[in-house]
């Protein structure tokens, strides 16, 4: 959650242009130009033209950098692999390629002086220069679709290849999941509400054809996330911290999100990197609001702060850190306050937060993990689409992906620019995972702020209720906001730590919450 602080907020979500070809059936390729050198860096760039008579559902560039080189930073796809090989796939707002159009990507990469090329390249696995890599082997199937889901099945079918075919395997990554003479297939012996992505190639005695584009899919048996429906934040750094127990006796409220878990030097866990992780005002507060009949959200991160995401090595003492905190406070639930460009604008840091949030899971199966980060008024931006896809590819089993809908160019109609950030993180989730609307929004949150933001958006009363019936309405799994330390009431009195800006009553707003 963003802190009372002057912020820019720039939101830039990169459109895929696509550009009509000629006319003549031709093979779909992917052709690597070096745009510019700079000595100590270089850019690349993609273009993929499909020349072929078909749309592609789904695409993938594969290749390897000489030794000595990396990619620094990409735009336009979704960036995979280890090591010297890379993979670039379609980013989730391009999904299709019509026939007779081209798309472009690009990165940069480290160091300069770049003249050899990249190596091994293929296009949804063929060569990148068109033509299958394998000749004699069947042409690439259709795009499974989903046909049916129980509680440990997910049931397939796709559009036939062409040439001879002796069957079909459909794979999970680069696992074989099933074989199938025809058309269809089921797989089955999965778990109940697991999420999966398949893809699927033909065979015969030559060999194997390139795979087809992803369908991902969930099982059923599916229950909605509990991550601590209506809890606002409270933070005992600033802001004339109220006593939670007034709060709690005043307007029902049961849930505290409280901010912020940062490091107290290195992967060390500390309140606000100065209070000690137990014994002290944070602990004293945890133990009222639990003896008041409520429980807490501790949460990690925020727009400021030395945080513990950037400082911790490793996936591995991140979610040591994390441990700490659940241990220390017996948690049933985490808020990752994902922000700034330490943590939210880093591709190593949102990535080793998520591998962090896995190992929670599997240590920690009843433990909710809770995602936190900015919005554009039409839904998750470049990181935020970045972080979702991310959290499917890695599997790391976020239970709630909660988004912050100010300091966003809301402007005066913030109730309808919630509502449509809301709806792009809803089609951003179904996307990644293959969820349904509901499953989606059971897997949602909204944090607003309350009164003025940093950018003067109004959040009133009225709007915030309105926001409430509509998360309750549609089944979200947390309703959050910041912060009831400026639940309070100071008209004319601009954006401060410990009143909203606006005319209301003590805690008006986490009353509204209570009701979430």
């Amino acid at each position: 959650m963003r802190r009372l602080f002057p912020i820019a907020v720039a939101a830039a979500l990169a459109a895929v242009a696509f550009v009509p070809t000629t006319a003549n059936a031709a093979p779909a390729t992917a052709t690597f130009t070096k745009v510019q050198d700079w000595g100590t860096g270089f850019e690349g760039k993609f273009t993929i033209t499909n020349g072929t008579t078909s749309a592609i559902n789904g695409w993938t560039v594969a290749f390897d950098l000489p030794a000595g080189f990396s990619i620094t930073s990409s735009w336009d796809a979704v960036r995979g692999g280890s090591g010297q090989h890379f993979t670039f796939s379609n980013p989730s707002w391009a999904p299709t390629l019509p026939a007779g159009a081209s798309t472009t990507f690009g990165f940069n990469g480290s160091p300069g002086n770049f003249s050899g090329g990249v190596l091994n390249c293929t296009f949804n696995g063929d060569s990148c220069s068109g033509g299958p890599s394998n000749p004699g082997a069947p042409t690439t199937p259709g795009t499974p679709s989903v046909t049916g889901t129980t509680n440990s099945s997910i049931s397939l079918s796709w559009g036939a290849s062409s040439g001879t075919v002796s069957g079909y395997r459909v794979y999970e990554g680069t696992t074989v999941r099933a074989t199938a003479t025809g058309t269809s297939a089921t797989v089955s012996g999965l778990g109940t509400c697991s999420s999966h992505s398949y893809t699927v190639a033909a065979f015969n005695s030559v060999g194997e054809s390139a795979k087809s584009g992803a369908v991902s899919a969930t099982t059923g048996g599916c229950t909605t996330p509990q991550g601590g429906p209506g809890a606002p934040y409270l933070y005992l750094g600033w802001g004339n911290p109220p006593s939670p127990a007034t709060v709690m006796s005043a307007t029902g409220v049961k849930w505290f999100t409280l901010a912020f878990m940062l490091s107290g030097g290195g992967c060390t866990p500390a309140w606000d990197s100065n209070r000690p992780l137990t014994g002290g005002v944070d602990q004293s507060t945890i133990n009222a609001i639990r003896a008041a009949g409520g429980d807490v959200i501790p949460s990690f991160g925020g727009w400021s702060g030395n945080k513990l995401g950037p400082n911790c090595s490793s996936a591995t003492a991140l979610a040591g850190a994390y441990q700490q905190v659940i241990n220390a406070y017996n948690l049933k639930a985490i808020d990752i306050d994902i922000e700034n460009t330490d943590e939210f604008e880093s591709e190593v840091v949102q990535d080793r937060i998520l591998n962090a949030l896995k190992i929670i899971k599997q240590n920690n199966p009843s433990v909710k993990t809770i995602v936190t980060f900015g919005t554009t008024t039409s839904g998750p931006n470049f990181w935020g689409t970045r972080l979702i896809n991310q959290a499917r590819a890695l599997a790391a089993n976020v239970d709630v992906f909660t988004i912050m809908p100010f300091d966003f160019g809301g402007g005066a109609n913030m109730f309808q620019n919630t509502v449509n950030a809301a709806e792009g993180l809803k089609n951003a989730l179904k996307t990644a995972f293959g969820w349904s609307d509901a499953l989606a929004y059971a897997h949602m949150g909204i944090s607003g702020m309350n009164g003025l933001s940093d950018q003067q958006e109004l959040t009133s009363l009225a709007i915030w209720t309105q926001i409430r019936d509509w998360a309750k309405s549609h089944g979200l799994a947390r309703l959050a906001f910041w912060s009831v330390n400026r639940d309070r009431p100071c008209p004319g009195g601009g954006v401060v730590s410990d009143c909203s800006g606006i005319a209301q009553n003590n805690w008006d707003f986490t009353r509204v919450t209570a009701g979430f």
